[in-house]
């Protein structure tokens, strides 16, 4: 079998996210460290495999997948265990939904291109694109801390998608110092799954290129 390879850039959450479910589905793979600070994905030979000139993408089985939710999705057709949505209907809905307060709600009017445009082409100050980065986090948070479960992750007792995008989406909020104590349910599960060793190594802290 080919080698699996994922471009990824250390801080990226979506790539985060993928790297997490590699470990989950214990899915051996070389990383190859992407900088979006040095524009590294705007390359003319990876813009070829990856028009959207984004990161993550994964090289896998002669594919080169890109959008961390069409990988992970990817991935969990071809590794089942553990499985990231449910096979029932409903509970597949429910935890799309909170995956997709992340990954489609705060996520991309968060994203570092979307920080730099408001930055360098609006004016506005640091302090400002700050300010914006958490508001869009609270937000999302609100709704997700409601969605909550009382006990356990939200996958009940294994990680599931929601979960997954969660723990970046974290990292990410205290990155930014972004108050998070309205949201006990959310640091609950937050410690409870960084304490996994799969968690744990696709930690940005663990990944960052030397």
């Amino acid at each position: 079998m080919s080698e699996i390879i994922l471009f990824d850039y250390w801080r990226s959450s979506a790539s985060y996210r993928v790297r997490i479910v590699l470990n989950l589905k214990n899915v051996p793979y070389t990383p190859v460290p992407i900088s979006l600070l040095d524009n590294a994905q705007r390359a003319p030979d990876y813009v070829a495999r990856n028009p959207q000139g984004l990161v993550p993408m994964l090289s896998i089985h002669g594919h080169d997948l890109t959008q961390s939710l069409a990988i992970i999705d990817y991935l969990d057709a071809q590794y089942p265990d553990p499985a990231m949505v449910s096979s029932n209907p409903a509970d597949r809905a429910k935890t799309l939904a909170q995956a997709l307060i992340i990954a489609a709600d705060i996520h991309p009017i968060d994203n570092l291109r979307v920080l730099r445009y408001l930055k360098d082409q609006m004016g506005q100050s640091q302090e400002a694109v700050d300010q914006y980065y958490r508001h869009w986090i609270i937000e999302g948070f609100t709704a997700l801390e409601a969605m909550a479960p009382e006990d356990g992750v939200f996958g009940g007792d294994l990680p599931n998608l929601a979960d997954v995008c969660l723990v970046p989406q974290i990292a990410n909020a205290r990155r930014v110092d972004t108050p998070l104590h309205a949201f006990p349910k959310l640091l609950r599960i937050d410690a409870a799954l960084s304490a996994l060793p799969a968690f744990a190594a696709a930690h940005p802290d663990q990944v960052k290129p030397d």
